[in-house]
């Protein structure tokens, strides 16, 4: 854990000096460029930077937690199990980067144009805060950046024998019940903005079942067996 903490410190500091330039580059953007930002506090400008700074500590910290929680359990992975497990770390990294850009360039900007087209409908006069801004982007960019390790948590539990064709097949109707719930928490109060973000998690879903399926077969056809619990002594 000291490790990870200071990764994250280490993380959280490169964050707040590179803030500036990433703020820069979102106002910058095609969805912000109609959006005047404006402050309502003198303490938005700090909770920017440090909301900036966190994403990207997380960012970079999560290769380094998953190779330290791997460390961790080690001892008890047969040698074939611990290699396998550990080309997860790097591509737990790319996933939520992934998820992090799927969101930003796809799914936020087609949010804040329903959101802003609501607003004029009303006839309201648009004054946003920068605050409230962000607050929205990371409500949706963080959840689904952590949604994009979906295949890898599956693929690691089916590697270990506690995820199998049979339990993903019993627990899919409610796993579509989770990620709805989960959609409608990330996504503002709206038809369109639920859709949009619990298709994509849906999908994201299938995709992983699939895999999951497909290696649990692979894995069933080389005669390496799935994982069980020690019965222990009789």
């Amino acid at each position: 854990m000291l490790i990870v903490s200071a990764c994250f410190l280490v993380s959280m500091c490169g964050g707040l000096y590179l803030s500036p330039r990433i703020l820069k580059y979102i106002k910058s953007s095609s969805a912000a460029a109609s959006v005047e930002w404006n402050v309502f506090s003198f303490t938005d400008g700090l909770f920017i930077y440090l909301r900036c700074a966190f994403l990207l500590a997380i960012l970079f910290s999560l290769p380094v937690l998953l190779y330290q929680t791997w460390a961790f359990v080690r001892p008890g992975l047969t040698s074939k199990e611990a290699k396998g497990t550990l080309a997860y770390v790097p591509f737990s990294f790319f996933l939520f980067l992934g998820g992090v850009s799927f969101s930003y360039f796809l799914v936020f900007p087609m949010m804040l144009r329903f959101m802003m087209q609501m607003n004029h409908t009303i006839g309201a006069t648009e004054t946003y805060g920068i605050d409230k801004y962000f607050v929205f982007l990371f409500s949706v960019v963080f959840p689904l950046g952590v949604a994009f390790e979906m295949p890898l948590v599956m693929l690691f539990l089916t590697r270990l024998g506690l995820l199998t064709p049979e339990r993903l097949k019993t627990s899919r109707k409610y796993a579509y019940v989770g990620l709805a719930v989960v959609g409608a928490c990330i996504s503002p109060p709206d038809f369109v903005s639920h859709l949009s973000v619990t298709v994509p998690l849906l999908l994201l879903f299938e995709i992983s079942a699939f895999l999951s399926n497909r290696f649990a077969r692979r894995q069933a056809a080389s005669g390496y067996p799935y994982r069980s619990p020690d019965p222990g002594p009789a």
